[in-house]
């Protein structure tokens, strides 16, 4: 999974009716906009410390740090992004950002972080009971190999979690996590490829279409726990973005482009409606026991 993606991701840009799927950020400005809402307020409650930067982990093609950049206002722009192609479409959208091929190597200052639809895209393992699944060529082909209830866990989007958790213990800050998948850790098998918008067999086409699973934000939460953080209760999409005001934000646009009423209306439905993103996708926020719980989740 890790080879497969790492080579996708590389050589194309995925995003867009012309790619193979679209994140939130490029159904309408109203998604940046409420995170960079979010992470403006509670900046300012924490004290604004001058010091503190905008960090994107898996930033796409730079839209959401564009939209949420416009509510920030001016601040230093951190990006970790390994994709050559997405980093030039990104440099397009965000003037002055600086790249890093790892989350490591993020300064050591107070950050305004967000993680969309990048914890999804990490490396998982399977197990049916103490035996780890595998992918084998068997026949030539591609094949699982132990069958039966499967467990997935991910020690890559643990490192992750409890890497962040670390540096927003010793320098201050907020992460957003904001992906599909589920609150509580349960079984089953949730591995899944999309290619031209559609599901795609797993196996197939390695390299060529994107691989995913759903995250566990309850192992994120237990990873992030150990460094003297405080995590946010998991909630959905849909709610959290109604929580921060997103159908005024929808009106407001409305009112100034009547032309474009159904548009909006759509694009609100699809971030919100709980048969669209808004109860699939689910988000957490990790703290600095001195900064403020992030607006949307109390």
């Amino acid at each position: 999974m890790a080879l497969c993606n790492a080579h996708y991701y590389a050589t194309r840009d995925p995003l867009g009716a012309s790619g193979d799927f679209t994140t939130a950020p490029e159904i309408d400005q109203m998604f940046g906009e409420m995170v960079g809402a979010c992470l403006a307020d509670c900046w300012h409650r924490a004290g604004k410390p001058a010091e503190a930067i905008y960090a994107e982990l898996g930033p796409g093609r730079g839209t959401l740090a564009a939209d949420a950049l416009r509510v920030l206002g001016p601040i230093d722009v951190h990006l970790v992004e390994t994709s050559p192609a997405l980093r030039e479409v990104q440099r397009g959208r965000v003037s002055g950002a600086k790249f890093y091929d790892r989350i490591d190597d993020l300064p050591k200052r107070p950050m305004l972080l967000v993680a969309n639809e990048f914890f999804d895209a990490l490396p998982i393992r399977q197990w049916v009971g103490d035996e780890q699944r595998l992918v084998v060529v068997d026949d030539d082909k591609l094949a699982f190999t132990a069958t039966g209830l499967i467990v997935e866990d991910s020690p890559s989007r643990i490192a992750v979690a409890a890497g962040l958790a670390a540096h927003l213990a010793a320098h201050g800050g907020v992460a957003l996590i904001i992906d599909y998948g589920h609150d509580r850790s349960a079984p089953g098998d949730t591995l899944q490829a999309v290619k031209d918008h559609c599901f795609a067999d797993v196996l197939a086409n390695p390299g060529d279409q994107d691989l995913t699973s759903h995250v566990d934000f309850d192992a994120l939460r237990r990873a992030a726990s150990g460094s003297g953080v405080r995590t946010t209760d998991c909630i959905t999409q849909g709610e959290w973005l109604h929580r921060l005001g997103i159908a005024h934000r929808a009106q407001g646009l409305t009112a100034a482009n009547p032309d474009r009423a159904e548009t909006i209306a759509s694009a609100l439905a699809r971030l919100t409606a709980p048969d669209q993103m808004g109860d699939l996708f689910k988000v957490m926020a990790i703290h600095h026991p001195d900064w403020p719980i992030p607006a949307g989740f109390q």
